[in-house]
């Protein structure tokens, strides 16, 4: 089942389900193992993106099965609307030392790169051991510079999605599947 009886009224606001709570849930679970065999031996830093990272890095560090530590860092480009604005704010850094640490940076959408690119750079001066992105999804589109993606959860096409963290105007993060949503909401 993709949605609940308390959820079923945002649901009526998707065109589709493209990503189902099932398929998420098996996804998750194959990206905590390959994440466990890669950094076996190693204490992990996970540093979650505010806010529609959330989900995905809750239920991605419970299949982790190593020492890791959770940091979150804050980004805002959306602003409500349902592309990127050249403006991108960084809201909060991360708390703890990252020197020398291994870090692990997940993203809830790779859509242009803007926030990922610059929470990255932000990271890269706190000069970690490693550090590695880890996206839910990443939109098959160009981006005027492309980051490394060691893990991805889905390639998806370009589309207005949200669900499982990803929101239109702070709504539909709690959905438990990615939708496409109806073209008739956003653009009213």
């Amino acid at each position: 089942m993709d949605c609940t009886e308390s959820e079923c009224s945002q649901r009526q606001d998707l065109e589709r389900i493209l990503i189902g709570r099932d398929e998420i849930a098996r996804r998750v679970n194959e990206l905590g193992r390959q994440i466990t065999a890669d950094y076996a031996g190693r204490e992990l830093v996970i540093i979650c993106i505010l806010k529609g990272g959330l989900p995905f890095a809750a239920d991605l560090m419970r299949k982790i099965d190593l020492p890791l530590q959770l940091e979150v860092v804050g980004a805002s480009a959306y602003k409500g609307a349902t592309t990127t604005t050249a403006r991108l704010r960084i809201t909060k850094d991360v708390d703890h030392d990252m020197a020398g640490r291994h870090v692990l940076l997940i993203e809830d959408i790779y859509d242009t790169g803007n926030t990922l690119h610059a929470v990255h750079e932000l990271l890269d001066l706190h000069k970690p051991a490693s550090l590695e992105i880890c996206a839910l999804l990443r939109k098959d589109k160009p981006r005027p510079t492309d980051l490394p993606i060691r893990y991805v959860g889905f390639d998806i096409e370009d589309v207005f999605v949200v669900g499982y963290g990803l929101d239109y105007k702070e709504r539909y993060r709690n959905l438990p599947c990615v939708g496409v949503l109806k073209s008739e909401i956003y653009k009213e």
